[in-house]
């Protein structure tokens, strides 16, 4: 265990931290499934702004990596187009 005031409170923010980027990951991903499982574009349309502007957010944070989310934009967007 730390023995600094300042490491013991380092300690406690990163688990702080650790926690709301797990969260916002997760939801992320969550949406990420929602919008591949729709299968109407006029549904998925607005969901692809909301999905993007999430992965955007992430990669800004460096939660996620910024290829790993200009992939799954580029990803979406093609299976968003593809739909009827």
């Amino acid at each position: 265990m730390a023995n600094h005031k300042s490491s013991i409170k380092r300690i406690r923010s990163n688990a702080a931290k650790r926690l709301r980027n797990r969260y916002q990951a997760k939801t992320t991903r969550s949406a990420i499934k929602r919008l591949r499982t729709t299968t109407d574009k006029s549904e998925a349309t607005p969901l692809l702004s909301k999905v993007i502007s999430m992965l955007d957010r992430l990669a800004k944070k460096n939660i996620i990596h910024k290829n790993k989310a200009s992939n799954n934009k580029s990803k979406l967007t093609k299976f968003v187009n593809g739909l009827k």
